[in-house]
């Protein structure tokens, strides 16, 4: 039976990293609407804990990240089921990308169709050198949806043409080349790479880390000019918190 489980460990500040491990390993990590929604309401919750200063997402196993929709689930849905399922999925994406700090993908093996769509909703993907990605929907006779469409955004529209009308999957280097990972390690050292990304956002200032994840949706989401303009008012929201000064005069304090 699929599961999601999430552990916190303490960061070198104070706060809080939490992992949230899929468990579906002898199927790839696959999902169904029940699986989808019990992952959904993980991040729904995370979202409330104010000591978080990131997120781990992986799967459990090294074989996957999430291997897609569990096929046998899908196989006999009739449209207002599939309809379900796929805001299902969509509601986990949505979650995730609602997190108030930054989610960081850990992916280790095969990464497809709802799988890639998940990882494209977090803010930064570090990728074993075996993993695998691709949208595979179109072989078996389905349109890729919902949060595919920030796959341009990440890797342009040629390469989001490729995966999508083909349904073909790229290794590793292929995606680290696109854009579509931030970085691949052995597998060995994925758990170290990863380690070294949340520690780095745990040593910033949490609120400016806050304040950073929302005005980078921001810039997701409006024209550029808009995007500039909005960020004005973000950094006098930064000085009203008072980490600016004690971080500043601990940096004055150092350079004495």
């Amino acid at each position: 039976m699929a599961e999601t489980r999430i552990s916190t460990s303490p960061t070198v500040v104070g706060g809080t990293v939490a992992t949230v491990v899929y468990d579906n390993e002898a199927k790839l990590n696959c999902l169904d609407e029940r699986s989808a929604l019990a992952l959904a309401k993980i991040f729904e919750e995370l979202r409330q804990d104010e000591a978080l200063q990131a997120v781990v997402l992986r799967g459990a196993g090294e074989r996957a990240l999430i291997g897609g929709a569990y096929i046998g689930f899908m196989s006999d849905l009739s449209p207002a089921e599939a309809e379900s399922f796929i805001l299902s999925i969509h509601r986990v994406c949505q979650a995730i990308r609602r997190m108030p700090v930054p989610v960081v993908c850990r992916l280790a093996g095969y990464c497809l169709g709802a799988g890639l769509e998940i990882a494209a909703s977090c803010d930064i993907r570090i990728a074993d050198d075996q993993a695998m990605l691709g949208m595979p929907e179109v072989q078996v006779g389905l349109p890729s949806v919902i949060e595919a469409a920030l796959l341009p955004r990440l890797i342009g529209w040629g390469r989001t043409s490729w995966l999508v009308y083909t349904g073909r999957s790229i290794d590793a280097g292929t995606a680290l080349g696109w854009g579509l990972v931030e970085n691949v390690v052995p597998n060995a050292g994925l758990d170290e790479a990863v380690g070294e990304i949340t520690g780095a956002i745990a040593e910033a200032a949490p609120g400016a880390i806050r304040l950073q994840k929302e005005l980078c949706r921001d810039w997701e989401e409006l024209p550029l000019n808009d995007a500039i303009e909005r960020g004005v008012g973000f950094l006098p929201r930064g000085f009203a918190g008072g980490e600016p000064a004690e971080r500043l005069q601990a940096f004055l304090g150092r350079k004495r």
